[in-house]
């Protein structure tokens, strides 16, 4: 095999092999930290120098965004000012393969005094770290994926596996669901979708609204003049029917010559698909994909028209 896709074979490997270890390393103590993160007042707080810090940074922007108020601390940044960030009801995530970091365990007296939970993160319970936190979570590997088993590869690997094992876990004990993952991600397109109401994006002016008593053929001019597909059949201002362009077709092959004096009510659907205005856009699409349609009619509580909703405005918000 070319040596270079054989090096990324065994990188993999090595790192998966990793991976699959951490389940043999759980303890107790990953229930109690998860625990104690979920009657933690304050906020989780991430450390780690070098590597250990970047993947640090997004295990806090994992826990983040799932419900777990948290935010990364560099240690040295830390060291020289900002501790004043970290309150008594904190919890801190020191994150060190070796568990002695210099930088890290200058932390531990102030953290001491200031009395925080600290969990630790290592590949050495045995190390200085470890010993001095209140939970220890083991990220240990039998050797880097790195050839000279210096850089830190498959390190990493497990500690950023732990840190999302640790962040799963926390949002099933939180029940958190993806309503809650939009509110804070509004800016992506699940946020979109899950808090986007269907008033935002429904078509208000100029509705294709005609009365029963209207003709086929004026009802193909109000469909086409809208561009909608549909026409809404009313009565007083509220929805009783509703004409599809299918509905048309059939109608013409079933009337042929007398199509242009049948009533819209006569080839109309009677029990329209409809929604409310304030109805998330998420069940808009649901029910346009699970009955194969293209439009539906929003209304009021009291069934008045007051818009509709096309498949299209629906699927761009995805």
């Amino acid at each position: 095999m070319n040596p270079i896709r054989q090096s990324a074979i065994d990188t993999i490997n090595t790192e998966a092999a990793a991976v699959k270890h951490l389940t043999e390393l759980l303890t107790d103590d990953f229930e109690k930290a998860v625990k104690a993160i979920i009657a933690c007042k304050g906020k989780v707080i991430v450390t780690g120098m070098g590597k250990s810090g970047l993947i640090g940074k997004k295990i806090a922007a994992t826990l983040a965004s799932t419900g777990t108020p948290s935010f990364f601390l560099h240690p040295g940044e830390a060291y020289h000012g900002d501790l004043g960030m970290i309150e008594p009801q904190d919890i801190v995530l020191a994150i060190a393969n070796s568990g002695q970091t210099d930088e890290i365990l200058k932390l531990i007296p102030f953290l001491q005094y200031n009395k925080n939970v600290v969990i630790a993160m290592t590949g050495n319970p045995e190390s200085t770290l470890a010993k001095h936190a209140h939970y220890h979570l083991n990220i240990a590997v039998a050797h880097e994926a790195c050839p000279l088993d210096l850089a830190p590869t498959s390190s990493t690997t497990t500690t950023l596996v732990m840190g999302d094992a640790l962040a799963i876990a926390l949002i099933n004990e939180r029940n958190f669901k993806a309503e809650d993952y939009a509110v804070f991600h509004p800016g992506g397109s699940l946020g979109r979708r899950l808090l986007t109401k269907v008033q935002d994006v429904m078509r208000k002016d100029n509705l294709p609204c005609v009365p029963k008593e209207m003709t086929l053929g004026n009802v193909i001019i109000a469909i086409s003049d809208a561009r909608l597909g549909i026409a809404a059949v009313v009565e007083e201002g509220k929805l009783i029917g509703v004409i599809t362009d299918g509905d048309v077709r059939r109608a013409m092959a079933k009337y042929k010559e007398n199509f242009f004096n049948i009533e819209a009510q006569e080839v109309m659907t009677r029990t329209p698909k409809t929604i409310l205005p304030t109805e998330r856009i998420v069940v808009a699409e649901e029910m346009m994909r699970n009955h194969k349609i293209h439009s539906i009619v929003v209304t009021d509580e009291q069934g008045h028209v007051v818009g509709i909703v096309e498949f299209f405005n629906v699927s761009v918000m995805g």
